[in-house]
């Protein structure tokens, strides 16, 4: 719900309260499935590992209810604001003129309506065909069930979240006269004004005979501003999407019916399981005190090092990395847990949330990372490798931060602070060391190690390790009734955002296929004679960009299926047979980057909400500057020797 300064701009109705109970009866099936699935999932792998007896049907039963999972949940992450959308402009619009935001806002909601309206169409006949047809999955006389619950459970997520749009777009409206009354509106003519051009410029494209390469770029144009005004990122990218196919193939249902294929067709594989599960195991190592104890032994043992605390969380960073592949989760455990200890003894408060933030990048580079994962969907390449490739870069990555902060330390103690003595620390040994990172090390060799060693499927290992990391929950008297609830409903949340924005990119990526934009960049940066080097220079570049007002996730959806031809055509003979998997891990580091630079640097307001008034928001941002200037080291060198990517595949 948007806000200004007098309250919600419109109040919420009636209605939309009480059907906010029916969303959250459908997002806590789909929560709850994710559970069961990582219960299916470890006695698959159990029977068949003790008795050589898998429990037959899990893989499609898994695949079956990807879909239905997703969409049961979006419209309770509509209704509470976790659908990514990009800030950048739309928040201080919001900000200085709430009445001009609320309108632009329910033109937006309004689209959406409309988009997923017409994709309900498409589904209930899905779900029609497949009750009259008697379609089934798995197979015949060892497992089936019929496909038309699910499709069913589709549909109406999928009915729930076209309700859910409009009813925003009717407490928006309602509330726009109330806020004209008391003086607002003065963006309300420029807001009017671009509506109206962006509308004629869509009617002179509609209307004019463009060539296929010409809609695809004009695709792209209208997709920057859509994404820069505001509209949630996996409207615009369907929206731009369907319209593009609609005018390239001139026939709107050739349109909707790739954009029902996506919805459906994209993550309805077992790979795809391994989002929720790495989420879940991640979320769970949060409650588990398992980052705690990591800093509390890299605090000792790094304590007579300059810098040492802030070293510590380095360490402790990477080691909490190596169990949990979600940044955000990082920054906030080591807000709670480093920045009062460094404050405490002598360091700034800028350098101390500036570690944090710039440390918990790791998350996403060292293996398992969700961001590794999103990019091996996005491109079809091994996530095994993608793992086993990561593995130095994180490491080296680690590295470089802690010569950075022994460097800071020496020749800018100003920036750093004054640390005192560290007697105060509780002391560690190495039985007492060992027994505080048994756990980690457990979890490490389970996930990990069963990847590289091939026990287990990346999905697999991610339910296996969900699981364990939930038993040392357990264990540790940390998982409550409360805390396990909390956990799984965050797990679907975050599951909706990122799938969400994967079949959306789904439906672009078809379009620029159809529009045959990537053929021709390939073309056109082969005779320029751009070179391979150019295009990357160019592509980091871009990202890096990016990364100021969009999220991880929605930069690589959107900006690696554009280059990615020209990477294998142009860098096939340069860096070999796995350059897609060397550009991955570059493609992540100058990604990470945009968790923490201004103005977006999601990991720099989680630190800044964590630690509340104890610094500004402009000094977590300095404290930042010194890693993103590591990181983008990090990059040089796996520009300048690639071996420190291939040499371990």
């Amino acid at each position: 719900m948007l806000q200004s300064d007098d309250g919600p701009i419109a109040a919420e109705s009636a209605a939309n309260r009480a059907f906010h109970h029916v969303t959250g009866a459908l997002s806590a099936l789909g929560t709850i499935w994710i559970f069961v699935a990582m219960l299916l999932i470890c006695a698959d792998v159990a029977g068949l590992a003790l008795f050589s007896r898998p429990i037959y049907g899990v893989v499609e039963l898994v695949e079956e209810t990807i879909v239905p999972v997703v969409f049961l949940q979006l419209a309770h992450a509509l209704g509470h604001g976790r659908l990514t959308r990009a800030d950048f402009l739309f928040a201080p619009l919001q900000k200085a003129d709430p009445a001009a935001a609320a309108l632009l806002n329910a033109l937006f909601l309004a689209v959406g309506g409309l988009l997923f309206g017409a994709l309900t169409w498409a589904l209930w006949g899905d779900f029609a065909a497949a009750r009259r047809g008697g379609d089934y999955f798995g197979t015949m006389g060892i497992f089936t069930l019929p496909t038309w619950p699910f499709k069913f459970l589709t549909f109406v997520g999928s009915a729930a979240l076209t309700a859910q749009f409009l009813l925003e777009v009717a407490d928006v409206v309602r509330g726009l006269p109330g806020m004209l009354a008391r003086g607002r509106g003065r963006y309300l003519t420029l807001v009017l004004a671009g509506i109206a051009v962006f509308a004629v410029a869509v009617l002179v494209v509609a209307t004019g005979d463009l060539g296929r390469v010409t809609l695809g770029i004009l695709s792209i144009v209208f997709l920057l501003a859509l994404l820069m005004a505001g509209m949630h990122v996996a409207v615009v990218l369907s929206v731009v999407g369907v319209i593009a196919i609609w005018l390239i193939r001139d026939n709107p249902m050739v349109a909707l019916n790739s954009f029902r294929t996506s919805a459906t067709g994209t993550i309805n594989k077992f790979d795809f399981g391994v989002v929720p599960l790495f989420v879940l195991m991640g979320l769970f190592t949060d409650i588990s005190d398992i980052g705690r104890d990591a800093y509390r032994v890299a605090a000792w043992w790094t304590r007579k090092l300059l810098g040492g605390l802030g070293i510590a969380t380095v360490v402790a960073n990477a080691v909490f990395a190596a169990v949990t592949g979600i940044s955000i989760a990082s920054s906030a455990i080591f807000s709670r847990v480093a920045v009062p200890q460094m404050i405490a003894h002598g360091y700034t408060p800028r350098f101390a949330t500036g570690t944090v933030a710039g440390s918990s990048v790791l998350g996403m580079m060292i293996p398992p990372s969700l961001l590794l994962i999103i990019y091996g969907f996005v491109t079809e390449t091994s996530v095994g490798k993608l793992f086993l490739a990561a593995f130095v870069p994180g490491l080296l990555m680690a590295v470089i931060f802690c010569v950075t902060i022994l460097l800071l330390a020496k020749f800018r103690p100003d920036f750093v602070g004054r640390p005192a003595g560290n007697d105060d620390l509780e002391p560690e040994t190495l039985v007492s060391s060992a027994r505080r990172l048994l756990p980690i090390a457990v979890l490490v060799t389970i996930v990990l190690g069963g990847i590289y060693l091939g026990w287990f499927t990346p999905t697999q290992a991610g339910a296996v390790g969900a699981f364990a990391t939930m038993i040392v929950t357990l264990l540790r008297r940390k998982l409550t009734r409360a805390a396990l609830w909390n956990v799984l409903r965050e797990t679907g949340q975050i599951t909706v955002a990122v799938l969400s924005l994967v079949i959306a990119a789904s439906v672009l990526t078809k379009a620029l296929v159809m529009s045959t934009v990537p053929a021709v960049m390939v073309d056109a940066a082969v005779a320029s004679g751009f070179g391979f080097w150019g295009v990357i220079l160019l592509f980091l570049l871009v990202v890096i960009i990016m990364g100021m007002f969009l999220d991880s996730t929605s930069i690589i959806v959107i900006a690696v299926p554009i280059v990615m031809p020209l990477v294998v055509q142009l860098g096939t003979g340069v860096i070999g047979p796995d350059v897609l998997i060397w550009f991955g891990i570059i493609t992540v580091i100058a990604v990470e980057m945009g968790l923490l630079t201004p103005p977006f640097g999601i990991s720099v307001f989680v630190v800044k909400s964590t630690v509340g008034d104890l610094v500004t928001l402009q000094d977590v941002f300095a404290g930042v500057m010194p890693y993103v200037a590591a990181m983008a080291l990090l990059i040089v060198i796996c520009l300048l020797v690639p071996g420190v990517v291939t040499v371990v595949l």
